[in-house]
Formats: C-alpha cells, sequence, structure tokens
C-alpha cells in the first residue's frame, strides 16, 4: 500500500504548495487588522463609554495584550500534541468571529454614566474569546503554512528556497496587517464613531475565517506528533529521580542512552546534574529489545538532555525582553499625550492620535531593508567576505535605543506638560496645546531601531542557539516575553500609582495628564531600562560565544558554527 501512496503526490491537484498559502496568509492578515484596529483606540472607548479610570483600563489594556502573547503557546501545545493544526486555526476563527461581534454589540449599549454588571460582563466576554481566537490562530498559522511547503510531493518547490520567501512574507503581511490596522480602522474610529469603527474588524475577521475554510479541501492536514514539552518535562523528572547517581568525572565511563538517528554520543559538561536524566544504569531492564527506554520518565536521551539544557541557558538573555518590551507596552500613554497635541499634517488632514504608531513601524520596515540591501553588501564588499553584526551585539544596540527612546517621550512630555498649565489647561486634560504631534517623531523612530535590532536579532539568537527540534518553542517563547513585558508594565504602573498618592498627593499616571507628572513615570523606566542594559552585559559575557558569533564585530559566514 505504501508504494501506491507516492503517486498520488503528482496527480493534477495534489494537495499543499503555494495555492494554499494565499489563503493561510490571508487568514492571519485579516484577523490582525482586526485585532490591532481595536487596540490604539481602545483607552479610549474605555474611558468615554465605561468610565474607566486611565490606570484601570490601561491595566485591562496590558492584561489583554499578556493573555494574546500568552495563549498561543497553549494553543500550539494542544495543537501539536492534540488535535493538529488545521482544525486548531478553524477554531481560533470562528471564536475571535464571535468576540468581535460580542464586542461591536457593546457599542449599541446605551451611554450610561455607571454601566451595570451586565454591561462589563459582555465586555470582559469579548475580550476573553478574542484572546482565545487569537491564541488558535497565532499558534500554528506559521507553521500550518510551512508544512504545506515542506511536506508537498513537488520535489522541486521543496528544493527552490520558497519556504525562506514564505517566511519573509509573511512578516510583510503582519507588517502590513499592522500599518493599515493603525491608519485605516483607527481613522474610521476616530470619524465615522465606535459601532462602524468595531464592525469593520468584525467583517474582516469573517472574510478572514471564510478565506481560511474556502482552501480546506486542498491543505496538507498533518497529524499531531509527540509533544516536546513533555520530553522536556521528563528530562527534569528523570534526573531527579536518579539523583543519587554518581556521575564520573570521565564521561566515556557512562553508558548514554541515543536516539537512534541522532549524532550525539555524550551529553555536555554544563549543567551536569541533567545528564542523570539519560544514564544507562541496566541495560536490561532500563531499554527495551528494540532499543528504547522502558520507562521514558526515568531515562531519557541525550538529545531530550540537550534540548532542556539549550533552553535553560538561553533562559537569562531571554529575560531581559520583558524590560526591553515595556516601552511597547506604553503605548495607551502615547495615544493620551498624541490626543492633546495638534496631530495636523495639512490644514484638513489630521493623524488620528493612535496611529502615530505607524512611524515605529516604518522605522523598522525602511531599516531591515537598508540593512539587507545596503549595510550588509557594502560590509561584504569591503571586508571581500559574507559579513554581519552578531546578534548579541545587535540585541544591545537595541535596548541602548530603547533607553534613548524613553528619555525622549520624558523629555517631550515635560515640555508638553508645561505648555499645558501655561496655557490655563490644568483641569482640561483633553484640551489641545499648541505644540505639534511631531514632537513624539524621535521618540517612535528609536522605538522602530530598538524593535529591528533588538527583535530580530532575538528571534535569529533563539533559532539558532536552541535545536531545529524546538524551533516552534522558539517562535512562542517571543510572545511569552512579551507577555510578561505586558504584567510586568501593568505592576509597575500600580505600583508607581499607589506609592505617588501618598500623602494625598496626585498620582503621577493621574487620570489628568496635565495633572499627572507622566515625565516622572517615564524618567523611572529609564532607569529601569539602564539597568536591564548592565543586567543584559552581565547575561551575555556568563553565557559565552553564540554559535554564529566570532571575535569581529562583523563576522565571516564562514566560520559560524564553532560550538555546534
Amino acid at each position: 500500500m505504501e508504494s501506491k501512496s507516492e503517486p498520488l503526490l503528482s496527480n493534477r491537484n495534489p494537495k499543499g504548495g503555494l495555492k494554499t498559502l494565499p489563503f493561510i496568509i490571508a487568514n492571519e492578515a485579516f484577523e490582525r487588522v482586526a485585532s490591532f484596529g481595536l487596540s490604539p483606540n481602545m483607552i479610549f472607548y474605555l474611558k468615554t463609554r465605561y468610565n474607566m479610570e486611565t490606570t484601570t483600563a490601561t491595566n485591562l489594556i496590558l492584561f489583554w495584550s499578556a493573555a494574546n502573547g500568552i495563549v498561543p503557546v497553549f494553543g500550539a501545545i494542544v495543537a501539536d500534541s492534540y488535535v493538529g493544526r488545521y482544525p486548531m486555526i478553524g477554531f481560533g476563527s470562528i471564536v475571535s468571529l464571535l468576540g468581535m461581534i460580542l464586542l461591536w454589540l457593546t457599542t449599541f449599549f446605551p451611554e450610561a454614566t455607571k454601566p451595570t454588571t451586565y454591561q462589563f460582563m459582555v465586555l470582559y466576554a469579548s475580550f476573553g474569546l478574542m484572546t482565545i481566537g487569537a491564541g488558535g490562530i497565532r499558534a500554528s498559522s506559521t507553521a500550518f503554512g510551512a508544512d504545506q511547503l515542506i511536506n508537498t510531493g513537488d520535489n522541486n518547490l521543496k528544493k527552490s528556497g520558497v519556504l525562506q520567501s514564505y517566511f519573509g512574507w509573511y512578516n510583510v503581511a503582519t507588517t502590513s496587517s499592522y500599518i493599515i490596522a493603525v491608519t485605516c480602522i483607527v481613522y474610521i474610529q476616530d470619524h465615522l464613531g465606535w459601532t462602524i469603527g468595531f464592525g469593520i474588524p468584525a467583517v474582516l475577521m469573517f472574510l478572514s475565517a471564510i478565506s481560511f475554510f474556502l482552501a480546506s479541501p486542498f491543505y496538507i492536514k498533518e497529524k499531531p506528533n509527540s509533544n516536546l514539552l513533555i520530553g522536556l518535562v521528563q528530562v527534569a523528572v528523570a534526573s531527579f529521580k536518579n539523583r543519587h547517581i554518581n556521575i564520573s568525572s570521565q564521561a566515556i565511563d557512562e553508558m548514554y542512552h541515543m536516539r537512534k538517528d541522532s549524532n550525539l554520543l555524550m551529553p555536555s559538561d554544563k549543567l551536569r546534574f541533567l545528564n542523570k536524566a539519560c544514564i544507562i544504569k541496566y541495560p536490561e531492564q532500563d531499554l527495551t529489545l528494540d532499543g528504547y527506554a522502558s520507562n521514558p520518565w526515568s531515562l531519557c536521551t541525550i538529545d531530550q538532555v540537550e534540548e532542556l539544557k539549550a533552553l535553560i541557558k538561553v533562559i537569562p538573555i531571554l529575560s531581559t525582553e520583558i524590560i526591553f518590551s515595556i516601552s511597547v507596552s506604553q503605548g495607551t500613554f502615547g495615544a493620551l499625550q498624541a490626543k492633546t497635541m495638534d496631530r495636523h499634517i495639512t490644514r484638513n488632514f489630521e493623524i488620528p492620535a493612535g496611529s502615530l504608531g505607524i512611524f515605529m513601524m516604518l522605522t523598522l520596515t525602511l531599516w531591515i531593508a537598508l540593512y539587507d540591501r545596503v549595510i550588509i553588501p557594502v560590509a561584504s564588499k569591503i571586508r571581500g567576505k559574507p559579513s554581519h553584526l552578531n546578534t548579541k551585539l545587535r540585541m544591545g544596540i537595541g535596548i541602548l535605543f530603547s533607553i534613548l527612546s524613553m528619555a525622549s517621550w520624558a523629555i517631550v512630555e515635560s515640555i508638553r506638560r508645561q505648555r499645558a498649565i501655561n496655557e490655563g489647561f490644568s483641569d482640561e486634560p483633553e484640551a489641545v496645546v499648541d505644540m505639534s504631534a511631531m514632537w513624539l517623531l524621535p521618540r517612535f523612530v528609536m522605538d522602530g531601531l530598538a524593535e529591528a535590532f533588538y527583535g530580530v536579532a532575538m528571534i535569529e539568537f533563539l533559532y539558532t542557539e536552541l535545536p531545529k527540534t524546538m524551533s516552534s518553542i522558539a517562535t512562542n517563547l517571543m510572545g511569552l516575553g512579551m507577555s510578561m513585558a505586558n504584567l510586568a508594565a501593568s505592576a509597575i504602573l500600580s505600583a508607581v500609582d499607589c506609592v505617588s498618592r501618598i500623602e494625598g498627593k496626585e498620582s503621577w499616571v493621574s487620570n489628568n495628564i496635565n495633572k499627572g507628572h507622566y515625565d516622572y513615570y517615564f524618567w523611572f523606566l529609564v532607569g529601569l531600562f539602564m539597568v536591564n542594559f548592565v543586567y543584559y552585559l552581565g547575561c551575555t559575557k556568563f553565557y559565552g560565544p553564540c554559535k554564529s558569533e566570532v571575535n569581529n564585530v562583523f563576522n565571516g559566514s564562514n566560520s559560524s558554527r564553532e560550538e555546534e
């Protein structure tokens, strides 16, 4: 039977391949346009329609953003271990659509000074459904698209490098989604109201689901594989069970359990206590006749041990993302600040307060294009060999840009607040001061550069340092770090609000932006970012050289695998 299954792949309409990618990419692109389009102005919706204070509304948005990063991790585990990627994306599309419809229905509630418990329940339910839906889509969409290329029967397609192009176009689609969301959707919300402004994302989400299900007959639908996370837990359990084993100073004296298709003969010396998980004590009892572990919770393979070691090793550097990403988490304050400034580009055109984030994305896109198409080729030509900035240096530069960005923001806010007081707007938090919103441009440009250096380098760092079997884990680690940043930002905001109110003083993050001292809050974050930079330097020194790193700042690609 197996010999007859091969020709099926060469039929006139084989499953998978390029024809499925537009539907998969469109699915997530529409979902992100819809979700991104709801985020920038949500602070104003919660303040005006639900009468929330600034701190309360901001914390709710931060928790929502954090959940949107955490849920995909669980979605990926469920998809890869139980239900498969196709059902997970389909489920996510439907649930996300229901959440957006529910949020759209909240715009029909009559405005009230004190919203009812029922109104709040509907609001929170819509957030919950959108989070679960986004988690289902984002957890599996990228990998599902890659499945259509890797598992196709078209050998020419697999050898053509189209997979690399696919990831590139996927990133372009995500960036374009954000740009469309913070321009078109936000502009509609500002000028046509919440009902139409929230209704359009719901329609886009409907199109997202339709575009995905239309191509269902053509998808390659992989069945779930064994869960890598379970394998990592097994190593921890096995090493604990075998904690009484004495490891010889000479690794060759031990007998280790090897995966049949593995090239690893023995585990590394780092984190040696984990090596106890793969030591074979009694071959007759520990192994089956086929050479597999009789009890995988007592005996693991060398590969499993090394995968857990690699994950533990990258955690300190990865943890710097938590403080780094707090800068991006302050977007609601940026919208509040911009709302009180002159946002006119021409006499008749005014940029929506929630759309200024587009400058960050444009900077990110332009720098990546400049780096890949100009800087790298010129540097390579000058040095006579392929050259690039190493990952750790780029991450460090990114953290420095985040410090400069926050310092710029603090200076601008100090000037804006003083002008508001001088113009008599102390009690009018929404009054527009005589100051252009373009003062905020340096902050968005530096945020874009920070993300271009740190964010891209972090993805590269995780992909090169973690084993190839953990590529999906690497993708989710970035989202998890961003979620932790949102939770940290919420905790910091609440602490600053509480401490600054001592002795009856006005909170730094007061509901009235002109009476508060947001500039003090931003300077506090500057200090926190500087501590994060020092911590990062310590982590990189402790980590040692990366697999793709050599001594020079610009590295030749031919000497990039020293530690593999």
